[in-house]
């Protein structure tokens, strides 16, 4: 690579930097780049992180492989665990659940859940949480 080349993607980005510092803080003297937090979060219904092997979206979405890219004309995938969480727990008359993920073909082998202990069960396959109903001695 040339010097000329590499002093004009160096001036590229740095330009790139500003726009974004400028149109992420209140202050339009501010030259400073803009912190990755405030440019993406982890997924449009999480903020932050969910696993401790995973990296933060703009930890992750750096590096020679999107360099050109502009990060916040990508898709940002809902999380999975929000979604999951929005469904209801299903209360079960008995001590064990039985679950196949549903839809037939497009479910997941039928397993059962113990449901001795109080709370709520997760199914290890799909999320759906199982609880037993509360019943009267």
């Amino acid at each position: 690579m040339s010097a000329t080349m590499l002093c004009r993607r160096l001036v590229h980005r740095a330009s790139q930097l500003k726009v974004l510092s400028r149109s992420s803080s209140s202050s339009a003297n501010s030259l400073t780049p803009a912190s990755p937090s405030s440019i993406a979060n982890q997924a449009p219904n999480h903020l932050t992180t969910w696993s401790t092997s995973q990296k933060p979206r703009a930890v992750a979405q750096s590096g020679p492989r999107f360099e050109q890219t502009i990060i916040e004309l990508q898709p940002k995938p809902l999380s999975a665990m929000e979604m999951v969480n929005s469904e209801p727990i299903r209360v079960v008359h008995g001590r064990k659940a039985v679950c196949d993920g549903g839809g037939g073909p497009l479910g997941h082998p039928k397993i059962f859940i113990n449901l001795d202990k109080p709370g709520a069960r997760p199914c290890g396959y799909c999320g759906l949480r199982f609880e037993q109903a509360p019943h009267d001695h």
